[in-house]
Formats: structure tokens, C-alpha cells, sequence
């Protein structure tokens, strides 16, 4: 059986400075898919600019409970999670938080 693939929640920024919200087992890749015009139709109005928050959540159900939990946070919510990964980045190798169980 191959191992498990961690699962993680992001937030892009958009070029309007708007947060979107979504889960990849690879955010790198996804961002990528984003910039390039092969991810979500959010983006079409507005590029993604930056992958500004990743947040591990081990399995694809606890990553698709967290991403609905951040989805219905208001933005200012949203922006403070950026910025404690902003200020984690320095201190864990990776810049990522875990899910909360």
C-alpha cells in the first residue's frame, strides 16, 4: 500500500488583493496550475499573485473540514492567518501550520 499523501489547505492572493481558499496534496503545483490559467475560474477577473498561507491537514476529509471553516471566516480572520504563517516562516523549515485537531 503507498504511503499516505498529506493533504494541505492554501490561500492565494489575487492581483485584487482577494484571498482564495482551496486543498492540494501539492499547493506548489496547484499555485502553479493557478497562475498559468489551468486552476479555479476565481482568477479569471483577478491573476494569482502569491501563495501566501499553506496549512497541513494530513488527510483529504480533515483538509476539506478546515478549507469550509476558513472559507466562512471574514476576511480579516483570513488575513491574520497569513500573517501568523508570515511570522512562523522564519521559525519551522517549512513556513507551514497544521491543521488544528
Amino acid at each position: 500500500m503507498p504511503p499516505a499523501r498529506t493533504w494541505y489547505v492554501y490561500l492565494v492572493r489575487a492581483e485584487n488583493q482577494a484571498l482564495y481558499c482551496g486543498i492540494s496534496d501539492d499547493p506548489e503545483r496547484r499555485f502553479a496550475q493557478h497562475r498559468s490559467g489551468r486552476g479555479a475560474r476565481f482568477f479569471a477577473s483577478s491573476p494569482a499573485q502569491a501563495l501566501v498561507y499553506v496549512e497541513a491537514c494530513g488527510d483529504k476529509s480533515t483538509a476539506l473540514r478546515r478549507e469550509i471553516q476558513i472559507k466562512k471566516l471574514p476576511k480579516k480572520a483570513k488575513e491574520s492567518l497569513v500573517l501568523a504563517r508570515a511570522g512562523l516562516a522564519s521559525a519551522a523549515p517549512s513556513g507551514e501550520l497544521s491543521c488544528p485537531s
